[in-house]
């Protein structure tokens, strides 16, 4: 599996001018039909940023028109439930770019440009309320869609305990060069069931699965725009909320995580998403899913880093890590693997070169 990965990867680097130049081409044609008076030199072409995967992205611009062309290789990448998950999230009024033209064998895409600007890129101490306010009522709107198993897989125990043996491969074992015992093996199968028992509790509703600063657009008129939703499944309503408010990208201070968390717990039981509970039960729904998260992005940001090169995730690894040690040390029936990870981990990981990159100003205050 790993090997026919790497030839992919391979392929993909030998051939992505070759990939652009058809995507000019295509895009071209698109404009062309609808634009007869088009002329090539009035339009500019911007190579943007990729993401985790191994989409390329184009912004691309003429007279006073913005679209982005997207190059996604069908080898890697799932184009039909893109396509299909644009069409349905359009469809329940969640703000998420408009597909002008695709085509899906050859994974070429020429979709709606819906802003410069990331979350991320625009976050501060005066923002931020308003700001999530605005993530935490969109993501009601996506919570409000009526979860179609036919579109959108289920997010299971498979699944969930899938995401997390991502963690002793790439991270324990292949980063940090530890070695299970059988007994540790024991102990993290009895902390992720705690976990997943957790999730299972939960009404299980759509789930983005990436709600993050840097996968939603700042609108200016105050309706944000969502991408990199084509991962989308049915699971636990807290996982959407813990990637927003415990973000991978930026931290706050847990009061202001908790006032955050309480008015979208009451947001929610109000418009349906979720029956009414107490601040306890939402608040450790919510850490256990963050924990959840955060242990598979552990496996998944060494995993991009160690198979795919993409080596600025290691840049991110301390704040996960700190979200770890910090929820884990708050349960009494997850203090095996606090204890394990403080004990046997930590030292591990401050022999790392990423474990001191970390800077005390990513941590914002409202």
């Amino acid at each position: 599996m790993e090997v026919t990965f790497c030839r992919i990867l391979h392929t993909r680097v030998l051939n992505i001018v070759g990939f652009e130049s058809e995507l000019k081409q295509w895009v071209v044609a698109k404009i062309i039909a609808t634009e007869p008076e088009f002329k090539c030199e009035n339009m500019s072409w911007q190579a943007l940023s990729g993401d985790a995967g191994f989409r390329n992205y184009f912004r691309v611009q003429h007279n006073r028109c913005k679209l982005l062309a997207v190059f996604s290789p069908p080898e890697t990448e799932n184009n039909l439930a893109f396509l299909t998950i644009a069409e349905f999230l359009l469809g329940q009024c969640v703000r998420v770019p408009k597909i002008v033209a695709h085509d899906i064998d050859k994974g070429l895409f020429l979709i709606e440009d819906l802003g410069e600007t990331l979350y991320l890129d625009h976050l501060d101490a005066e923002s931020v309320d308003v700001m999530y306010g605005e993530a935490l009522l969109e993501l009601i709107q996506i919570q409000l869609s009526p979860p179609h198993q036919e579109v959108f897989p289920l997010y299971d125990r498979e699944n969930l305990l899938v995401e997390m043996d991502l963690f002793p491969q790439w991270f324990v074992g292949t980063m940090l060069g530890h070695e299970l015992t059988s007994d540790e093996r024991t102990m993290l199968d009895n902390c992720f069931e705690v976990l997943v028992v957790s999730a299972e509790e939960q009404t299980q509703v759509l789930v983005h699965r990436d709600y993050h600063s840097r996968n939603i657009v700042y609108g200016q008129n105050g309706v944000p725009g969502i991408i990199d939703f084509q991962d989308a499944v049915i699971g636990p309503f807290t996982y959407d909320v813990a990637s927003l408010l415990r973000d991978c990208y930026i931290e706050w201070p847990q009061e202001d995580v908790e006032k955050w968390l309480f008015a979208y717990g009451n947001m929610a039981a109000d418009a349906g998403v979720m029956p009414s509970v107490s601040q306890e039960c939402l608040l450790r729904w919510f850490d256990l899913m963050g924990l959840q998260r955060h242990i598979k992005v552990l496996g998944i940001f060494a995993r991009l880093s160690l198979r795919d090169g993409k080596h600025g995730y290691l840049n991110d690894l301390p704040l996960v890590v700190k979200y770890v040690r910090s929820v884990s040390g708050r349960y009494e029936e997850l203090k095996p693997f606090s204890s394990w990870f403080e004990g046997v981990l930590v030292p591990l990981i401050d022999q790392q070169s990423w474990s001191s990159r970390f800077k005390n100003s990513r941590v914002k205050s409202s």
